[in-house]
């Protein structure tokens, strides 16, 4: 009997990391239209003034990496890229949190971007690590990106499917094990 192919990528993780894409480079060009509108109206110091621009590149280039890492961990079934991807969140949330509290000057616009910013993070967290367990529960010999793993799978029209590592592991010297008798 063959195992049963599993999908083990996250759907709603993969959909969730795709809108946040799209909502993080939204968020940097409002923020960078809010930060010319802040130049021009308020008595913004300069120093409080490119230390937020800074934070703000500094999070497009922690975000954008983020996002790819999580996106390939996912649809690879690689448990590296996601926790890469996983670890680069707190750093990515401390940024929202600094932007959502303790900037210069804070528009209502900007608390609403970042609480919407924080509630993707959680998401993407939670499906995160649940997407690392259904990761680290499996084990695949060759993952849809060709990433070698273990031996036990069997390849059928190109399909790759993987036994639950629950299965009996047994030594590679045995032709046949007592559960095929």
């Amino acid at each position: 009997m063959a195992p049963r192919s599993r999908q083990r990528s996250s759907a709603p993780l993969q959909v969730l990391l795709f809108l946040n894409g799209w909502y993080s480079a939204t968020y940097f060009l409002l923020e960078a239209f809010i930060f010319v509108y802040k130049v021009l109206l308020l008595p913004y110091p300069f120093t409080n003034l490119v230390l937020d621009v800074v934070l703000l590149f500094l999070y497009l280039g922690t975000e954008a990496t983020r996002i790819f890492f999580g996106s390939k961990g996912n649809l690879c079934q690689r448990k590296v890229p996601l926790s890469i991807s996983l670890a680069l969140t707190v750093p990515a949330a401390v940024m929202a949190t600094y932007y959502l509290l303790l900037q210069t000057y804070a528009l209502r616009l900007e608390a609403i971007l970042n609480a919407i910013l924080l509630l993707f993070y959680a998401l993407e967290l939670l499906l995160g690590v649940l997407a690392l367990v259904s990761f680290s529960r499996y084990r695949c010999p060759a993952t849809p990106c060709g990433e070698p793993g273990n031996s036990r799978a069997t390849a059928g029209a190109g399909a790759v499917s993987c036994q639950a590592d629950s299965a009996p592991i047994h030594p590679p010297f045995l032709l046949r094990s007592v559960d095929s008798y």
